[in-house]
């Protein structure tokens, strides 16, 4: 089984992934981007928000997805395999940027993940009070830095996109207690 736990920075996903690992010692974490030996390059260069195109920024995430889901993905594809984001974290982004069209965002996905969406993926849902609180206590990255608005933005296209899509999804509230999260998180996937 195939997992995403997508969500905006600083929303609890590497928490939860944490627990879940603690818990599972057989399941497969990884994330993007950084899951590979390119997907390390790749984060690095996409975290300095260097890119002037944003473009060539979807087209780097989108290599990184394809190169993740070939060295990652399908070789684990008999146990579980969670991810901290994925494709969902990609098309919120392009299209928070605006200049993208979603048919075409899924139909890129789609290619990169050789046509294998995940199976199902638990999308953290923050507010602009938690969001600000969290994000005060952390050095914020090139992304983070395009303002807390821009974020709330990305997960709402993340949050609209996934009803769009018909993937298997659990809703979480994010400023709801580890411990309240995590029961839902193993009621939902079961395993």
């Amino acid at each position: 089984m195939y997992i995403l736990f997508e969500g905006i920075d600083t929303c609890g996903k590497s928490t939860q992934i944490e627990l879940l690992a603690d818990k599972f010692d057989d399941i497969v974490v990884t994330k993007e981007p950084g899951g590979t030996k390119f997907g390390i390059k790749a984060r690095e260069i996409l975290l300095t928000d260097s890119l002037a195109s944003k473009r060539a920024e979807l087209l780097l995430f989108l290599a990184d997805r394809a190169e993740h889901y070939e060295e990652v993905v399908e070789p684990n594809k008999n146990k579980v395999v969670v991810s901290d984001r994925g494709f969902l974290s990609g098309i919120g982004y392009a299209l928070a940027n605006g200049d993208f069209d979603f048919d075409e965002l899924v139909s890129l996905n789609k290619f990169a993940l050789n046509g294998y969406f995940p199976d199902k993926i638990i999308l953290f849902v923050t507010n602009m009070e938690t969001l600000q609180q969290r994000t005060s206590e952390k050095e914020l990255d090139g992304i983070e830095l395009r303002g807390l608005q821009y974020l709330i933005n990305v997960q709402n296209k993340m949050h609209e996109s996934l009803q769009r899509l018909g993937i298997d999804y659990l809703e979480v509230d994010a400023t709801d207690s580890i411990e309240n999260i995590h029961q839902s998180i193993l009621t939902y996937l079961k395993i």
